[in-house]
């Protein structure tokens, strides 16, 4: 079965830790891809005006699952968007307004949004995710479309944390892990493996024909989905007991070399 769709994950795993990747090498390999039919797919929490900032050259012509589903794109073009209705959205922000440590983003089509309340240096971490980001007295009356909410939370704290929203939430948003220190709180069933079955659909592509790649916690659905699942060798070791294969440390061009592979039929591509 040849591959028909590339899925990469970003943080931890197509980035390095510097937030960089080697741009001549992937430019040439998409050249590549795109002469073999290969679709690429960027597949991350990330808000999606951050996420093609990455890809400048070729943003127009790939297709992304941002905000970990809630927002796919293709070719410039809206395919799908989650929504929580209004009540929903007001029940989540007011059990996280009575959670201690945790500093709040609520992710909408339009901008992401955050408290004033926060100190400077939280503003600055989370612009480098969110490239629109606007900062509010509350969250009551604001005019979006929401699919996500991003908490940061310490690292120690977040498995209390996690278990505690989703006892108070879980039938509203599910609690999964980015990785980097912080919690995503998504619609259920509007991950990352949604979107990307919402795309395979529009391109007439199996489950088998795709490669995917992730780090954390909000990757599972889409490790679990894809037929060539990558974990990262820096990745935890129950994502790893959930993919098929491990590529190299995100550090080392890991995906770009796995990339390299599926692009020359070596195995496990051939």
């Amino acid at each position: 079965m040849s591959v028909k769709l590339i899925a990469v994950d970003m943080d931890g795993t197509f980035l390095s830790d510097a937030k960089t990747y080697n741009r001549a090498r992937f430019l040439a390999q998409y050249a590549r891809m795109k002469a073999q039919g290969i679709r690429f797919v960027v597949a991350s929490g990330n808000q999606y005006y951050q996420l093609i900032s990455f890809f400048p050259e070729i943003a127009h012509e790939i297709a992304f699952v941002a905000e970990n589903g809630g927002w796919v794109v293709s070719e410039g073009e809206d395919v799908f968007n989650g929504e929580l209705s209004k009540a929903h959205f007001s029940t989540v922000a007011n059990v996280l307004n009575d959670v201690p440590g945790i500093e709040i983003i609520a992710c909408g089509k339009g901008s992401a949004y955050t408290l004033k309340a926060y100190d400077d240096a939280f503003i600055d971490m989370a612009s480098k995710y969110y490239h629109r980001l606007e900062r509010v007295s509350d969250f009551d009356n604001l005019n979006d479309i929401f699919f996500k909410f991003g908490l940061n939370v310490s690292d120690d704290e977040i498995p209390r944390i996690q278990a505690l929203l989703h006892e108070r939430l879980g039938d509203i948003m599910v609690p999964v892990t980015t990785g980097h220190g912080s919690i995503d709180l998504i619609i259920p069933g509007v991950h990352k493996a949604n979107g990307l079955r919402i795309l395979q659909q529009r391109w007439g592509i199996e489950d088998d024909e795709v490669v995917a790649f992730g780090d954390s916690g909000n990757d599972v659905e889409m490790l679990r989905q894809s037929g060539f699942s990558f974990a990262m060798a820096n990745a935890r070791p129950h994502i790893k007991a959930i993919a098929r294969f491990e590529a190299p440390h995100n550090n080392e061009e890991g995906v770009l070399n796995v990339i390299e592979k599926v692009l020359n039929g070596e195995a496990p591509f051939n």
